[in-house]
């Protein structure tokens, strides 16, 4: 049963470029009003919401035998029940309570980082249409260049939290590619959302074996782009370290090198997958679910420090954040997003780009329409498993050395118990595990045996 769904009710079952100068246009600012408007209605609901989730767990904890719940409900009627509940439970004090939260704000002004990609979807739009407000934060969003700045930024305490590829929390906890400090990834982004993009001067070489010599852009080291790419090339027998370049580049330069035929090709973000296509430079090869659908990419991340010394305002940023992705998860609400993050302060791309990417109705560059709901999606959970997968890849490709603990890791990085409880805040349901099989590429990935799936792969350089 949905967490926000009436306790009371006896049929329903407890347990299983503008005038304002922020946009682009007119239209885009027309967009984004009717967007806030439409999150307005979604927000004036939020407390009767709330409200259930307090009613459901006064009347679990009263009812654990569902059935004697709904036969007493059926006796006497919801009201009568609320009404005779209320004279021994303080109902009333109980929602109050929950809807004040667990304190006062420590820091209410922050700022945080953000790569222009529609992986960042909810750190985005969150600013723009209220996601942050509702929740007591002012937020600043600041459009950063590229990966090793934003890591950099969040280290250096100019930024309290930040828009990171999944991998970068657990790099940079473990001391990878930097000084070690405990970070944290308390929700993920999105799921899927990337692609290989190709030029369009390579339209006849479809199949990877022919792309020795290829040069291809990723956007960081320690990024599921780079992971994907190599598994994916490897698969086809080529050594990315040997047979292939892969270079780090900045999201935003990938369409404009692709262009100079500084690359052959990139395993990169949207929209700059679409915004090939748009320009007529590139082709969509391949969307990254084909390999693995529903992987991870990007996270929200903090320090743990800011964790631990700021816990209110802490909470009140994730929640807007787990908010902000319940309601882009919902396909209805595409389009109003797609219009409010593609404005030059966000993603300063044409809003039918975004749209493309948002909807899943796109061209591909060959001259087709495609359709794929899912070609991205936004489900906030942290599974273990991601992270556990995420170490096996940094270990097959040497960048990390020694014995690693993956559970423990996994755990004190992905933080699902955190999730878990904002999600059923935000009216989403959280799974009742933090780690399962899933396959990738057709290989199935058990994460009780990390060391064993790094073992089974031929080219390795461990």
């Amino acid at each position: 049963m949905p967490i926000f769904s009436n306790p009371f009710d006896s049929s329903i079952r407890l347990r299983s470029r503008c005038d304002c100068g922020r946009h682009a246009s007119h239209e885009a600012h027309d967009a984004e009003a009717a967007a806030a408007a439409r999150l307005a209605e979604t927000s004036a609901s939020d407390d009767s919401r709330y409200e259930r989730v307090v009613e459901q767990a006064v009347m679990r904890a009263l009812f654990p035998d569902d059935e004697m719940r709904r036969r007493f409900l059926n006796a006497v009627g919801a009201g009568t029940a609320a009404a005779a509940i209320s004279t021994f439970f303080p109902l009333g004090a109980a929602k109050e309570a929950f809807a004040q939260g667990a304190g006062k704000l420590e820091k209410t002004k922050l700022t945080v980082g953000f790569i222009p990609i529609t992986c960042a979807t909810p750190i985005i739009m969150a600013h723009p249409m209220g996601f942050y407000t509702k929740h007591g934060l002012d937020v600043e969003v600041v459009k950063t260049a590229g990966w090793a700045l934003i890591r950099d930024k969040t280290l250096n305490k100019e930024y309290d939290a930040a828009h990171m590829l999944s991998p970068m929390p657990l790099a940079i906890s473990l001391g990878v590619g930097s000084a070690a400090t405990p970070y944290t990834m308390p929700v993920v982004e999105n799921i899927n959302g990337q692609a290989i993009t190709l030029s369009m001067k390579h339209k006849g070489k479809r199949d990877p074996r022919q792309w020795r010599g290829f040069r291809f852009g990723v956007p960081f080291d320690y990024s599921m782009h780079a992971y994907l790419l190599r598994y994916y090339v490897a698969e086809a027998g080529l050594d990315p370290d040997q047979d292939i370049q892969i270079r780090s580049v900045p999201p935003p330069e990938m369409v404009a090198n692709l262009r100079a035929d500084n690359l052959d090709g990139f395993l990169g973000p949207d929209p700059f997958n679409q915004r090939a296509v748009y320009d007529g430079v590139g082709f969509i090869h391949l969307l990254t679910k084909e390999l693995w659908n529903g992987h991870p990419c990007c996270a929200f991340a903090a320090s743990r420090e800011f964790m631990d010394t700021m816990p209110n305002t802490y909470t009140a940023l994730l929640k807007a954040i787990v908010d902000a992705t319940a309601y882009a998860h919902k396909p209805e609400n595409r389009k109003a997003i797609a219009a409010a993050i593609a404005p030059a302060s966000y993603l300063n791309q044409p809003v039918t780009v975004v749209e493309q990417v948002l909807t899943g109705t796109y061209a591909d560059g060959l001259g087709n329409v495609k359709k794929d709901p899912s070609r991205i999606d936004f489900d906030p959970f942290p599974w273990h498993s991601f992270a556990i997968w995420i170490l096996t890849q940094m270990k097959r490709w040497g960048q990390l050395k020694g014995k690693v603990d993956y559970q423990k890791v996994a755990s004190e990085v992905f933080l699902a118990t955190d999730a878990a409880r904002l999600m059923k805040e935000a009216g989403l349901t959280p799974p009742a595990i933090t780690s399962k099989s899933f396959s990738v590429m057709g290989k199935a990935f058990d994460p009780a045996k990390p060391d064993d799936y790094v073992n089974s792969f031929a080219i390795r350089r461990t």
